[in-house]
């Protein structure tokens, strides 16, 4: 059996919900066979994020780590594939902090790329009949925030793990109007499910193009 930690976030920025932890508990309810997954919704909050996921990585045991959050306005699941060292909050977290060109760890290296196998990951999303693709930027918000604190995290004190972000779009109720994208809970889990165990299964990735253009 693997040691799975999924982490989810609280909503934020008015919500009433956010995707990311409604699809980890959904997630979490059908495991894919030989993980023992673990979930953790974590705060939007600058700092307090990374340590509770340092408390969810020691209490769990993960070997492998994947974090979710939400990315309103993507057209579906988003691997990502690289946290910087930035927080440029656009808007306040939920305690009214809002770091302006701030490092994430101070001295920390300007950027780490996820130890998943992300192109596997989008892969596998693709074959479960959802849509997915890399992505090669988090944001400099909360996402990329706790991302790199997860990088950090592994990258100084904890190797033997493997983690990485992973973005999924609004959910229908969020999106009223109609003018945005949005995928089920459901569908965000089954997703999930696909990269996590993806994630488990691969260890080298698949040499194929994931890049952009802009």
């Amino acid at each position: 059996m693997t040691n799975v930690l999924l982490t989810g976030f609280e909503p934020f920025d008015g919500s009433g919900v956010n995707p990311s932890w409604q699809a980890v508990q959904l997630a979490a309810a059908t495991p894919p066979d030989g993980v023992t997954l673990t979930t953790a919704v974590l705060p939007v909050v600058f700092h307090d994020a990374i340590a509770q996921l340092r408390t969810a990585v020691e209490e769990s045991g993960a070997e492998v780590v994947v974090c979710v959050g939400q990315a309103g306005g993507r057209t579906g699941i988003t691997v990502e594939r690289v946290a910087i060292n930035l927080d440029d909050a656009r808007i306040p977290d939920n305690k009214g902090a809002q770091p302006v060109d701030e490092p994430v760890v101070a001295d920390g290296p300007a950027a780490y790329f996820a130890t998943l196998p992300v192109k596997a990951c989008v892969a596998a999303v693709r074959d479960a009949g959802l849509p997915a693709y890399v992505s090669h930027t988090a944001g400099t918000y909360l996402c990329n925030h706790l991302f790199y604190g997860l990088m950090h995290l592994i990258a100084t004190e904890r190797p033997e793990v493997r983690g990485g972000f992973v973005h999924v779009p609004f959910l229908p109720e969020q999106v009223t109007g109609g003018d945005q994208p949005s995928m089920s809970a459901q569908s965000i889990a089954d997703a999930l499910t696909a990269i996590v165990s993806a994630a488990v299964t691969t260890t080298t990735d698949l040499k194929e193009t994931g890049g952009s253009l802009h």
